[in-house]
């Protein structure tokens, strides 16, 4: 059973190389959500999730939108767990 995880962020802005958010709210567990997949609410795959960085409360997590797509920097995005 393929299990999504809503990521609570905040969108800081765009590297060289990724979009940068903050998060709002952590829970340690999602330490795990690094290389996963990211979907919008329509459940539409955007990109993945790069890498996990700062401070442990409410870390940055950089993430690679896909070639052409497009995203709303505010719309809900969710990781898919294994």
């Amino acid at each position: 059973m393929q299990k999504y995880i809503k990521l609570n962020l905040y969108y800081l802005g765009t590297s060289k190389k990724h979009q940068i958010f903050r998060t709002k709210k952590w829970n340690k567990t999602l330490e795990k959500i690094t290389n996963r997949p990211v979907f919008t609410e329509e459940f539409e795959e955007i990109g993945k999730i790069i890498e996990i960085f700062g401070p442990e409360e409410l870390p940055f997590i950089s993430m690679k939108i896909s070639p052409k797509k497009e995203f709303n920097p505010n719309d809900n995005f969710y990781a898919k767990m294994r």
